[in-house]
């Protein structure tokens, strides 16, 4: 394992850089950094998520996740590093597959909200979005592992089924969007 933070601040940020894992640095507002930064964002929702009462397949699922994203993460960090493996990319579509089994199809749109930890995975899911996002900006500049798209892509759509599943393991009627409300 590489270096363990002893101390927790070098000063070496002082100047609005930041190191990357090979020993460059580079400014803080990059677009490298705002990748990483918003999958580092994204980990920390999850784990919002997860300090919530949620099904004992969910939460594992979350975990697993979670230590796929910090590899995704350091990946932005460290040019010419490891892809995200494919199987990782297969496994979010099985989960897809079997959380979405037992739903009730899709007819209307549905709000963010519900249960609080099925809220939780809707916030998860749109920084989940901005992560992917930031990812694309990133690789018109730099090459980018190609499966970083493809598993936050896939991810995003997860996050959105486990809010689904949360509310209906909750007996929690989804909030549905109302066109015409307010107009």
């Amino acid at each position: 394992m590489g270096h363990r933070l002893s101390k927790i601040y070098t000063r070496t940020g002082d100047n609005g850089t930041t190191g990357l894992a090979d020993g460059s640095r580079i400014a803080k507002d990059d677009p490298r950094v705002e990748a990483y930064g918003t999958v580092d964002e994204l980990n920390s929702v999850i784990g919002l998520v997860l300090s919530n009462n949620i099904p004992e397949n969910v939460q594992e699922m979350l975990i697993s996740i979670q230590h796929t994203l910090f590899n995704l993460g350091a990946s932005m960090s460290y040019p010419d590093s490891p892809d995200t493996p494919d199987s990782r990319i297969n496994e979010l579509e099985q989960w897809l597959d079997n959380l979405n089994t037992d739903l009730p199809p899709l007819k209307e749109f549905i709000l963010p909200g519900g249960t609080q930890a099925a809220a939780h995975c809707h916030v998860a899911r749109t920084v989940c979005r901005r992560a992917e996002r930031r990812v694309i900006t990133l690789g018109k500049t730099v090459a980018v592992p190609v499966n970083s798209v493809k598993y936050l892509n896939r991810l995003s759509d997860l996050l959105f089924v486990m809010a689904r599943y949360i509310n209906a393991v909750n007996h929690h009627p989804e909030p549905l969007w109302q066109p015409d409300r307010n107009n």
